[in-house]
């Protein structure tokens, strides 16, 4: 019995030890299945070794609809597209599980109501003690809103990539961290002229000139973008094909998730059309600044001429008459024809202001320009010397110029003397002339039409850039105090333009200059002689009560005791209102001579309001202005101030030569209302 008792307790024992066992294995797996059953993220079921679903938790539920009852027992292919059951794959899926010991996929999964959801899928097999296969658990993810993400991102990339690719008006592409070439858009080849395959993995100093690789900037550049955040200038940059072009550069460093350099992003932009546009605007408005100085000084300069004129008109005239009634003494002989050579340097000096300012009259014609420099070869020769060659290179035929031949001569004249000076060891002066046609726009400062290049080049030091841009300013000059005006190349440049012509200053240090006078071709037709007039000798005339009209009185003296000198009756006003007076008043005069500016009425208004009384009065109009109207008063015989006796005498000789018999004044009436009395004229002297 005892025996018995202790064969059963172990029995007994045993029992007690898998009851508890069982019971715990009982609560784990309770444990177990709550755990599972809670997750809802997660569709976490049981297949069995047929496929069929053996259970069932609530995410499983939640992703693909279906409850415990409806889904335990049908086999899970049902979660399959007909296109993955078709080609077998829920089979295929159960075989690898088994045989590989998992099997994992993403693709598309049917839910209950029809729709679709992209799936993460993990089947494992379930294996017994002894290695039996009693089924598989299966884990689906839905990766639905993951995989729309990062197709909205494909795409978002995709529509980036497109649209980087597709600008064209700037180069857009990547460097790594070392600087090479990683991407590369249209716009970059289109402005840089390389292609993908020739570009990406160099680097991109290359785009660089000759210069700045020389002094590190491209190592500079991402040093900058990578330590400031940003790199940002503008600058040349060479093309494939070795052409330059003005760059705007943007370099912006590219970071990972921690901050460490993964590259740089880099953008450029043609911008060499832009730059020049702005470099042509600020070149205008230079020139226009200029323009606006040089009329402020040329109005400056006109004025201070014209009253220097009428001063020199005095001295000139007075020392002229004083030169007539010198007594026989030689010392005071040249002390007289001392300061009447200096007086008349004066009226040159006058010349060039006024020229300067535009503002001398020009007696233009058409002119021989080889033929007159040949006529100036004693002059140019006693000018700049005999140790200086002149060369003179004309063409067989060369149209005549339409200028004004003796301000051209002094102008060549001025040209020769700086070239000489130009070469103070010596060297070659050439003198050429040659044909050219000139298309609208073609040559800045050129209208549309044929021309005379006039050129005296030297072989001098040449001037640099500085000097060669002011070479044409009044007052500019580096031949030092002293020894030159400043006023040489500014009269030749307002001669000139005034012609409808320009001067063109070309010249490269250590290799002399060239200056290009352009002068308008002659018409067919047009009169003139073609060579500066020649001198009239003053020839005695009868006397001729005279009208002399100045508003400087030192001026209106000095014309008034010239042409008593020469035997003429004068009498003198100080306005126009004054001679218009007299011309109602006094005797009939024979001749009028007027100066042109004064107050109240100018000379050409006085020269109108006696044409209209007397149209057949003799005027002379006397100014150192070229202030008239173009075509204004064109026949009246004019008087470039100052003026001497001789030109007075020659005035008077070539104005009475041309006239009719002198009519006495009358004053303007009203022809409808007038009566045959008062339209009859009466006859003075003409004495001419």
């Amino acid at each position: 019995m005892a025996d018995d008792v202790s064969n059963r307790e172990p029995t007994i024992g045993h029992a007690r030890e898998a009851a508890d066992a069982v019971e715990t294995w009982a609560v784990d797996d309770e444990r177990y299945r709550l755990l599972v059953d809670s997750i809802v993220d997660y569709a976490i079921y049981m297949l069995d070794p047929q496929g069929r679903v053996a259970s069932w938790n609530r995410g499983a539920q939640r992703f693909k609809g279906y409850t415990d009852s409806e889904i335990i027992g049908e086999h899970f292919s049902r979660f399959y597209t007909d296109d993955d059951r078709a080609i077998g794959l829920p089979g295929r899926a159960l075989r690898i599980a088994e045989t590989e010991g998992r099997f994992e996929q993403e693709g598309w999964r049917v839910r209950k109501d029809g729709s679709l959801m992209w799936a993460h899928v993990l089947i494992d097999p379930i294996r017994g003690k002894d290695g039996t296969l009693i089924g598989y658990a299966k884990v689906t993810r839905d990766l639905s809103e993951r995989r729309a993400a990062r197709a909205a991102l494909e795409r978002s990339e995709q529509q980036f990539r497109l649209l980087v690719q597709g600008v064209r008006d700037y180069a857009i592409y990547m460097l790594d961290p070392q600087g090479k070439v990683t991407s590369w858009n249209r716009g970059a080849q289109r402005f840089k002229g390389y292609t993908d395959d020739e570009i990406i993995g160099e680097h991109f100093s290359r785009f660089y000139t000759d210069e700045d690789r020389a002094s590190g900037l491209p190592a500079q550049a991402l040093r900058t973008a990578a330590t400031e955040g940003r790199f940002e200038a503008e600058g040349w940059r060479i093309r494939k094909d070795g052409t330059c072009f003005w760059a705007h550069v943007v370099i912006d460093p590219i970071r990972g998730e921690h901050g460490e350099l993964i590259g740089f992003a880099k953008i450029t932009r043609d911008d060499t059309e832009r730059r020049n546009t702005e470099q042509a605007l600020e070149d205008s408005r230079a020139r226009i600044v200029q323009s606006q100085k040089m009329e402020a000084i040329g109005q400056l300069t006109g004025g201070v001429a014209h009253d220097f004129n009428n001063l020199l008109a005095v001295v000139l005239g007075n020392l002229h008459l004083a030169l007539k009634r010198l007594p026989p003494d030689r010392k005071l002989l040249r002390l007289v024809e001392n300061s009447i050579q200096a007086a008349e340097r004066g009226a040159t000096l006058t010349k060039r202001m006024l020229a300067f300012a535009r503002q001398q009259k020009l007696e233009t014609g058409p002119v021989d320009v080889p033929e007159l420099v040949r006529g100036m070869a004693e002059l140019l020769k006693g000018s700049i010397g005999s140790a200086i060659p002149v060369a003179m290179l004309f063409p067989p035929e060369l149209p005549l110029a339409n200028v004004d031949a003796n301000q051209l001569e002094l102008a060549l004249l001025n040209l020769a003397v700086n070239a000489r000076d130009a070469m103070p060891e010596g060297g070659t002066i050439t003198i050429a002339a040659r044909e050219a046609a000139v298309a609208c726009d073609e040559v800045p400062g050129l209208g549309q039409g044929r021309y005379v290049c006039l050129s005296v080049t030297d072989t001098g030091g040449g001037m640099d850039g500085q000097t060669l841009a002011r070479a044409t300013e009044p007052f500019f000059t580096t031949k030092g105090v002293g020894k030159g005006t400043g006023l040489g190349l500014s009269m030749i440049h307002g001669f000139a333009e005034q012609s409808g012509g320009r001067l063109f200053l070309r010249s490269v240090p250590g290799q002399g200059t060239i200056a290009e006078l352009w002068l308008p071709e002659a018409e067919v037709g047009d009169p003139g002689t073609g060579t500066p007039e020649t001198a009239l000798s003053p020839a005695a005339t009868t006397p001729l009560r005279v009208l002399v009209v100045d508003d400087d009185p030192l001026v209106l003296m000095n014309t008034a005791a010239m042409l008593e000198d020469l035997g003429h009756v004068v009498a003198e006003a100080a306005s126009a209102s004054q001679a218009l007076d007299l011309l109602r008043n006094a005797e009939p005069f024979d001749l009028v001579i007027t100066d042109q500016l004064m107050p109240g009425m100018s000379g050409t208004q006085l020269i109108a309001a006696i044409s209209r009384g007397s149209p057949g009065l003799p005027v002379i109009l006397a100014s150192g202005y070229a202030d008239l109207t173009e075509g204004e008063h064109a026949d009246d015989v004019r008087l470039t101030k100052p003026f001497g006796q001789e030109e007075l005498a020659r005035a008077i000789q070539t104005r009475l030569r041309v006239e009719p018999p002198i009519l006495a004044f009358r004053p303007a009436v009203d022809e409808s209302s007038a009566s045959p009395d008062t339209m009859t004229a009466g006859v003075g002297s003409y004495l001419g």
